[in-house]
């Protein structure tokens, strides 16, 4: 492939990556806008509709409407959407549809042009929607760590606060002063539809099985039958804050002695693909019977091998608590 090629393959690929990187940044910044005028005294200053409204293109907009309307009718339950809102990111399921289709392209032109194999490009666009839903889960089970790690302290305040005379959402307000992201921005929410006229312990409810946390779970139930056979909360809130400390010490010492093995996973896992990738860069005719005839039939084993050996170890190190 000669220079030309190679660079109209980059620039082509630029070009839909910026086309995935501006939807992202219109929605965040959209995001932000609205979250700047909602925490706005009333009256302060007027409202412009431009900030809140969608301010894509014509064609942009019509190809996000064309992949909500594909994601409703496969997502029915609204899957998707629902690990968006767990991993905190701004955009809506159909817009994550389109940046993938460009990440996709993208890395499949730009990895072509660079090993000159075109099999390696149709690879390395098959993989880009792996990796962006791996992101997300990733994105899921750090938030969730985090807030599973912020939660015992947080109830310790609560109950705090609770013994000091206040009431429980006053409690939970002062919490959300003093907590840092992302259990204020949670509790932050519950404080919110709790305003509107609903129950706090039913937006605790829904904010537990939006996080799908088993801790915060058993924080709701024992918060409803407390009100139902009564009882002090501050203590009943103390005890959880305490069983919620030693899970938590238990999560980290098998976090540690399982180290080694996901670390193993990762490396054994990449290694045979740096070494194809550089193999390919260095010497491109070196590999050229593999992507002809048998050939594909041995990366394809290799890669199912790769990957059947990357999970079993991935499985034997995650000890669920």
């Amino acid at each position: 492939m000669t220079g030309t090629e190679v660079l109209a393959a980059c620039l082509v690929g630029l070009g839909f990556a910026m086309v995935g990187v501006g939807v992202l940044s219109r929605a965040r910044a959209r995001t932000e806008s609205l979250a700047d005028i909602l925490d706005l005294p009333y009256g302060e200053r007027d409202v412009a509709v431009e900030p809140v409204s969608e301010t894509h293109s014509p064609l942009v907009s019509d190809t996000i409407e064309l992949a909500s309307r594909m994601v409703d009718q496969f997502d029915a339950r609204g899957s998707m959407q629902t690990q968006l809102e767990r991993a905190r990111l701004p955009i809506r399921a159909g817009e994550l549809v389109v940046i993938t289709a460009c990440a996709a392209l993208t890395v499949g032109l730009v990895l072509a042009a660079i090993t000159e194999a075109w099999i390696l490009g149709a690879v390395g666009a098959l993989a880009v929607p792996f990796a962006i839903r791996a992101y997300v889960a990733r994105r899921i089970e750090q938030r969730r760590k985090a807030f599973e790690g912020q939660l015992p302290e947080a109830l310790s305040v609560i109950a705090s606060s609770l013994s000091a005379g206040h009431t429980f959402l006053r409690s939970v307000q002062m919490m959300c002063d003093e907590s840092p992201p992302p259990l204020s921005e949670e509790f932050q929410r519950v404080v919110a539809e709790t305003r509107l006229g609903g129950s706090v312990v039913d937006a605790l409810e829904r904010m537990a099985h939006r996080l799908d946390i088993k801790d915060l779970v058993w924080v709701v139930q024992a918060i409803r039958i407390q009100q139902q056979v009564g009882g002090k909360l501050a203590d009943l809130l103390h005890t959880l804050a305490d069983f919620m400390r030693a899970r938590e010490d238990i999560r980290r010492e098998v976090n540690v002695l399982t180290a080694e093995g996901r670390i193993s996973s990762y490396v054994l896992g990449a290694l045979p693909v740096v070494i194809l990738l550089g193999v390919q860069v260095t010497n491109p005719d070196y590999l050229r019977p593999l992507y002809q005839g048998w050939g594909l039939f041995v990366l394809g084993l290799t890669a199912a091998s790769i990957l059947t050996g990357f999970f079993i170890i991935r499985r034997m190190v995650r000890i669920e608590l």
